[in-house]
């Protein structure tokens, strides 16, 4: 069994069909077909059932496609990290970010794109238990996500603190627009739309017992993943919203206004993560050393 086999195994894997896989590998369907008889001889075992016209993994045949998976990841790393010793900062950065934590990112890849004009970027959006299972899956490198995260998989930096704010439509006149000030308490009868993950804790459990701190329970008429869908409704009038103060920076929406808390007691706080135990492309560590030395330039970033 060789690379080549592992390759062909997968792709008619995910087509479920050795016509479609032949069509996306550029061969015919015939060759195609013997190689995967091929391997399950081999092996000794099917690889596939056949369903109709869709073949589906034996159990055999899903252990092979995970191993196989990760065999294909560490040779194109290999690759990348061979290619590397002689080459300057080139090729595709894959990076992602929570879109709240956007603003992180501007800098850094204005300079790295000034420096190195040869390199390219592919950038992925979503909360934090998403950008997490990329990584894991490893579509892309690192991610600038919020916390709080489970470390024990990741390499991690810590990035500048900044406050949450609440965001409110400008029509509605709850608060003297000329103070930008309010208090925890303030929120108990605005209808809160607030950000929520996928899966896990994150900010809605922060905003909601940090309104339970203050005696009362939030009302809370909508939970959404991404900051710039709550911004448009919130825009709209539907309701208010509260995300990082940074956010109103890297996404600009009319006919809102916003005002900072002067009692509550959490901070948004956010890190770039990778994994610990992946090759990093030169790209990455250039932009890890950006984030790591322009700590100052960014806490200056998210300032009001």
């Amino acid at each position: 069994m060789d690379i080549k086999q592992l390759r062909y195994f997968r792709t008619v894997a995910e087509e479920g069909q050795v016509t479609k896989a032949a069509k996306k590998l550029h061969m015919a369907q015939p060759p195609l077909s013997q190689q995967i008889k091929l391997m399950e001889e081999e092996l000794s075992l099917k690889l596939f059932d056949r369903q109709g016209r869709k073949l589906e993994l034996t159990n055999a045949g899903r252990v092979l496609y995970q191993k196989a998976g990760q065999i294909l990841t560490d040779l194109e790393e290999t690759i990348v990290e061979v290619k590397e010793t002689n080459e300057g900062i080139t090729g595709v950065l894959h990076v992602g970010s929570n879109k709240s934590c956007f603003s992180y990112l501007t800098g850094p890849l204005h300079q790295l794109r000034q420096q190195y004009p040869h390199l390219t970027y592919q950038l992925r959006e979503g909360d934090t238990y998403f950008l997490a299972e990329c990584i894991r899956r490893r579509e892309i490198e690192m991610a600038v996500v919020r916390l709080p995260i489970e470390p024990d998989e990741f390499e991690m930096i810590p990035l500048p603190s900044e406050p949450y704010v609440l965001v409110t439509p400008k029509s509605w006149d709850l608060f003297p627009a000329d103070t930008k000030k309010v208090q925890v308490e303030d929120l108990k009868d605005i209808p809160l739309m607030l950000l929520h993950r996928i899966s896990g804790m994150g900010q809605f459990e922060l905003v909601v017992n940090e309104c339970r701190k203050h005696g009362f329970d939030p009302h809370v008429i909508c939970e959404c993943p991404d900051a710039t869908m709550l911004l448009s409704l919130a825009a709209n009038g539907v309701g208010a919203t509260i995300v990082p103060r940074s956010t109103l920076k890297a996404f600009s929406f009319p006919n809102i206004q916003s005002f900072e808390f002067t009692n509550a007691e959490i901070e948004a706080r956010a890190v770039i993560i990778w994994d610990k135990n992946r090759y990093l492309t030169k790209a990455s560590k250039r932009l890890l050393q950006w984030l790591e030395v322009n700590k100052k330039t960014l806490k200056e970033l998210i300032q009001p």
